[in-house]
């Protein structure tokens, strides 16, 4: 007893405690005298453990236990309060000694309990639905309503039985099996209940994979292969859900119009030919009227529908049940339903008023004083005879006679068929023992206008029959795929168990059980339906699509007990709750798509009532469901949701198999009677199915999924649901990687991967974002792009600063249209962070070779070195690392890719060869819009001892050979002397690097040392004017430069002119610079011999390019290496501003010391 009060003893309703009253908002803000919570042994008497709980918590003494065990329990209930409301409290308040070492991270980590309650509580609500809403607006407080509690049978059997059965079965399914005969019947049922079937076994799998909101298939599918497919494969459901409506909506229309009411046409055929037109004029204002009934009925409230829906249900099973018991009872009692028959031909029964199905009739006359002419019949058997005696008789011509002859006398001229052959009846239901099945085994096809014949009749060949005369014609040409894809909607539905989850009481138990149950239920009933049709029903009659022939009834209704009219007003009801259902569905459909967001313009259709009922998705619902009435044939417009619904189970199945073969970590389905091999046969048969119903209908189906899918990958929003696409992409990735991995790329495959450095400023802006622009048209879309930056400081304290810069990047290049990657480094020095990027991006195969980085501008002017310090160690890393590297200088100045370059020049300055990196870039930078039209043209640099012509002649023919097409042109350069400008650059350049580096001042004495040498280079350009020094013969050059050769080692080795004693002597005095002294031993300087001959290099080859490319849109020049001292790093900067001075636009372009081009195919 005394261990129990060592926990936490917690009320599980706020009005449990003493001293709060109902009206507290939370538990959270009791007051500190309520407090029920004993920490540790040390708070508690071990003595008096009741009396101490009786005393703190208001537990009543005598029943301890049953306190603890209450409060226990109601300890989890409360847990997420505690873990939300933790800020400004005793965290000794909430949480166990035991857990103090995590006490700190329980915002983000919760306790276990906590969490586990969380997931126990999880209700998920109808989407759509009022309760929904209120849920998403009261946020964490629970409505207290009524659990679901729907079960297997009522929650997901007797839907899908309701969706599954439907207008193809009462309509269609007696001429599918008189055409296709009940071997080819049998087949094409068992092919689509197969489909169906897979689909069903892959979607308990992703059902049972955790819980399923309402949504459906749709939830199903984008949630397993991502937003792009789930709103193409959820729109094409969406679609083929409101095509449904409006099929079923024309099949009631179909039997009210032929069955119930003929005489409500609007609509008459002037003449045999219009027949076909009138029907479908009367269909498309029915259908219409219809539609906006049944429209105005789902505005209103779905609560209607749903009261309906079992009245319909109940009208499919009555039905259902009459055809079979028809079918019993015509093995006794066959249904008296006569065919008239014409040698072998159908007669259409609506055509002889009189019923006699024969030529001739004989009449016999009466005189009677009531009534003069009181006539009957004799059946004549189809011969004409004179009786010898008896009362005077005389013979007449019938309806039948004339339709086939120009009168009704009887010499008049009549049909060679209807001359040569006889009429006869036939039982138009034999009845289950007649045996007519044998002749029902065979398809019998039929092309449009084709009359429906009996080929086991006797009949004289004649011409093919006139469509004026009263044979029962075929409509539509049939074929085996036609029928495939007439047939598929009857077995569609499959979906409504799982778009009821919400509902159900335990949704990963029910689906899968009734879904598959509901699919083995109809299947067995529409196969035994083909045999029963087959082995009952006469072939002629089958193949009836109207029943004309039996008096225009419905040919299943014939085989119907009691009556036909049990099926004719079965059939129409659940027809139009068929109708009800997919104009409730589709809508919400359509609405869960539009709530998601991934779809820009339809979001309006996310909108509806206040009760969530989606009114906008049903106007536009409305509006594509009467663009299939207008079809307004049956028949057509099957094949159409075929198509969508055969997509949308093709998603389900290779969703699935997709998932088992991933094997992702949180594919875990609690129903395990699925196989990959399983969903892939599914997806099979459904690919097939499209194809075989209508290839033209597959094809555009395919196109339309395809551009929603693009459309949502280019404009859509970004979501991440953990789909199996991605999973997908992740095993293509690294089997990619691992073979990328196998051995280094062929030069004939190497293009820039390149590494982008981007700098940002203070306010985490980029500095030069057309660093960016330069590398998309680099690109051009193509290959790898990291764009990369480094964020100074300590990752720990930086993080967030680090992810803040990564969104500015992915914002850039999202603007700039580059696809690609982006790292942020945290280091604390930029050179470091930049080497580490250097080394560390990419991953196997796909790593950079080429970096691109930008000129640091003004960097003369720096007060910190760091900047041009760290520019020279990035250019020997990526030498370090064989990496290539573009520097484009005056970057601010190229064109953006919103500014073609409409003519010029992109000109090569092909110095030093490095791998052909020169030759390859204009080529791909003219793949780019904006280089498109500049001319390239390639200019090399010849010595003295070099044959200018022989090199120009090699050049052009390398460029042959490369395919690449460009002017060619060799520079001379002639050995000169140095010049007295060269001189004065190299001397300016080394003492204001002496200065700055070598007495290495504080920060106030390099302020002024940086004043003093901005004075000496005034001073020096002032002085240089006009003065002696240019006049000095080219020899007095030369010999000062050798006066300063005697300690060339000296000078190698420290790259500076000044001698041991002035050094000591500045560092003794590092202020005496400033004195005139000081600025006349500066001025006796004498420059090193080695910077002087690069000086002169670099003026030389700067003044040729200035000369010849000095209106060029783009010079690329190769950028000489640093010196491998560090000491010359400012020179070397120098070095590359004379290079490049004059010139406007220049990429400085160095190797990564690998051939990058190739003139072999």
């Amino acid at each position: 007893m005394a261990s129990s009060v060592r926990f936490t003893v917690t009320p599980t309703k706020a009005e449990d405690l003493p001293g709060i009253s109902d009206t507290s908002p939370d538990i959270s803000s009791r007051s500190s005298g309520g407090k029920v919570r004993f920490g540790s042994r040390e708070s508690v008497n071990r003595s008096e453990p009741q009396s101490e709980v009786s005393a703190a918590g208001g537990a009543t003494t005598d029943t301890p236990d049953h306190s603890y065990t209450e409060h226990g329990d109601g300890n989890s209930k409360i847990s997420s309060v505690y873990i939300n409301n933790t800020h400004g409290m005793d965290d000794d308040d909430f949480y166990d000694r035991n857990l103090a070492l995590f006490e700190e991270e329980m915002d983000t980590r919760p306790k276990v309990s906590s969490l586990l309650n969380r997931l126990a509580n999880y209700t998920n609500l109808t989407q759509g639905a009022k309760e929904h809403e209120e849920a998403e607006s009261i946020g964490e407080k629970k409505k207290s309503g009524k659990s679901p509690q729907m079960g297997t049978f009522m929650g997901v059997y007797l839907p899908c039985l309701q969706n599954i059965f439907g207008v193809i079965l009462f309509l269609r399914l007696t001429w599918v099996v008189g055409t296709a005969g009940i071997l080819q019947g049998l087949c094409i049922v068992f092919v689509c209940c197969c489909c169906t079937l897979l689909t069903a076994i892959s979607m308990s799998a992703i059902a049972t994979n955790g819980v399923v909101p309402a949504g459906g298939s749709y939830f199903m599918i984008s949630r397993s292969l991502g937003p792009e497919f789930g709103g193409a494969v959820g729109l094409c459901f969406y679609l083929g859900t409101t095509f449904a409506g409006a099929m079923y909506i024309l099949g009631a229309i179909e039997i009210l119009l032929m069955y119930i009411a003929p005489e409500a046409a609007i609509f008459s055929a002037k003449g045999p030919d219009g027949e076909g037109v009138a029907m479908l004029n009367n269909m498309r204002v029915y259908g219409s009227i219809c539609l906006l009934l049944m429209s105005l009925l789902v505005f209103v409230g779905v609560k209607y529908v749903n009261k309906l829906a079992s009245i319909f249900l109940a009208c499919v099973i009555i039905s259902i049940l009459s055809i079979y018991i028809g079918a019993l009872v015509s093995a006794f009692h066959p249904p008296h339903f006569k065919v008239c028959m014409l040698g072998n031909r159908t007669i259409n029964a609506h055509d002889f008023a009189d019923r006699n199905c024969m030529k001739t009739i004989l009449v016999q006359a009466q005189q009677t004083p009531e009534r003069e002419d009181s006539n009957f019949t004799i059946l004549s058997e189809n011969i004409t005879f004179t009786p010898t005696s008896g009362p005077q008789v005389s013979v007449e011509t019938t309806n039948l006679w004339s339709h086939f002859c120009h009168s009704p006398e009887l010499n008049a001229s009549c049909d060679e068929y209807f001359n040569n052959n006889n009429f006869t009846e036939i039982d138009g239901i034999p009845g289950l023992a007649s045996g007519v099945i044998s002749e029902n085994l065979w398809s019998s096809y039929l092309s449009k206008g084709d009359v429906v014949e009996k080929p086991h009749l006797l009949s004289s060949s004649s011409p093919a029959p006139s469509i004026a005369q009263p044979y029962v014609f075929a409509d539509i040409t049939t074929s085996f795929t036609l029928l495939v894809g007439i047939f598929f909607p009857s077995v569609t539905g499959i979906m409504a168990g799982s778009n009821r989850s919400g509902d159900l009481k335990d949704a990963q138990k029910s689906i899968p059980i009734g879904t598959i149950l509901a699919i083995l239920t109809t299947s067995i009933v529409y196969l035994s339906s083909v045999v029963l049709f087959g082995a009952c029903i006469d072939g002629v009659v089958l193949r009836d699509k109207f029943g004309d022939s039996v008096r225009g009834n419905l040919v299943v209704g014939t085989l119907a007990w009691p009556t036909p009219w049990v099926i004719v007003i079965g059939s129409f009801f659940s027809t139009c709750g068929a109708g009800l259902q997919s104009l409730t569905g589709a809508p919400r459909l359509l609405q869960a798509i539009a709530k998601d967001n991934i779809i820009p313009f339809l979001r309006v259709f996310g909108h509806g009532k206040a009760n969530g009922e989606p009114t906008w998705a049903l106007l536009l619902t409305a509006l594509i469901a009467e663009l299939g009435i207008l079809i307004a044939s049956l028949d057509l417009v099957a094949p159409i949701l075929t198509m969508f619904f055969l997509m949308c189970y093709l998603f389900v199945n290779l969703a699935c198999a997709l998932q088992t073969l991933l094997r992702t970590p949180n594919w875990r389905p609690r129903f395990s009677y699925y196989h990959w091999a399983l969903s892939f046969l599914g997806m099979t048969i459904c690919l097939a199915l499209m194809f075989i119903s209508s290839w033209y209908y597959a094809i555009v189906a395919m196109v339309i999924a395809g551009m929603i899918y693009k459309y949502i990958e280019y404009h859509g929003a970004e979501k991440e649901w953990g789909d199996g696409i991605r999973g997908l992409s992740l095993s293509a990735a690294r089997y990619a990687l691992l073979r990328l991995e196998e051995g280094p790329p062929h030069t004939k495959n190497w293009r820039p991967q390149i590494l982008v450095l981007l700098k940002l400023d203070e306010d985490a802006h980029v500095k030069s974002p057309r660093l960016l622009t330069f590398a998309s048209q680099l690109k051009a879309g193509k290959g790898l792009t990291i764009v990369g930056t480094v964020v100074s400081g300590n990752f720990l304290q930086s993080y967030g600063e680090a992810l803040a810069a990564e969104q500015t990047l992915k914002h850039l290049m999202e603007k700039e249209r580059v696809k690609g990657f982006v790292q942020c480094i945290v280091a604390q020095k930029s050179r470091e962070g930049i080497s580490h990027m250097i080394q560390s991006s990419g991953l196997g195969g796909m790593k950079p070779n080429t970096v691109v980085m930008g000129w640091p501008h003004a960097w003369r002017q720096s007060e910190d070195p760091q900047a041009w310090k760290t520019f020279i160690n990035t250019v020997r890393v990526t030498t370090a690392a064989h990496l290539a590297l573009l520097v484009p200088k005056n970057i601010s100045l190229f064109p953006s890719n919103s500014e073609p370059c409409a003519e010029g020049y992109i000109d090569v300055w092909w110095i030093v060869h490095d791998g052909g990196m020169l030759m390859l870039l204009p080529f791909l930078l003219r793949q780019h819009k904006v280089w498109r039209k500049c001319g390239m043209r390639i200019f090399t640099v010849a010595q003295m001892e070099d044959n200018s012509i022989q090199m120009k002649k090699d050049l052009a023919t390398f460029l042959y050979h490369l395919r690449i097409e460009a002017e060619v042109e060799v520079v001379e350069m002639h050995d000169s002397d140095i010049s007295a400008y060269t001189y004065e650059r190299t001397l300016m350049m080394e003492q204001r690097s002496q200065m700055l580096r070598q007495m290495r001042l504080s920060k106030s004495d390099r302020e002024k040392e940086a004043q003093l040498v901005k004075d000496r280079n005034s001073m020096l350009r002032l002085t240089s004017i006009g003065s002696d020094d240019d006049e000095e013969p080219d020899g007095h050059d030369r010999d000062r430069s050798a006066s300063a050769g005697g300690s060339a080692e000296h000078h190698r080795r420290v790259q500076m002119t000044w001698t041991k004693e002035k050094t000591s002597h500045f560092r003794a005095a590092h202020s005496g610079c400033s004195t005139p002294e000081g600025f006349r031993d500066m001025l006796s300087i004498r420059p090193d011999h080695s910077n002087v001959r690069r000086m002169h290099t670099a003026v030389k080859l700067n003044e040729v390019i200035v000369n010849k490319s000095h209106d060029a849109r783009l010079v690329l020049l190769n950028m000489p290496g640093p010196p491998r001292n560090t000491d010359g790093d400012e020179n070397y900067m120098e070095f590359l501003e004379v290079l490049t001075e004059g010139l406007e636009r220049v990429l400085l372009v160095r190797g990564g010391g690998s051939e990058v081009i190739t003139i072999y195919s």
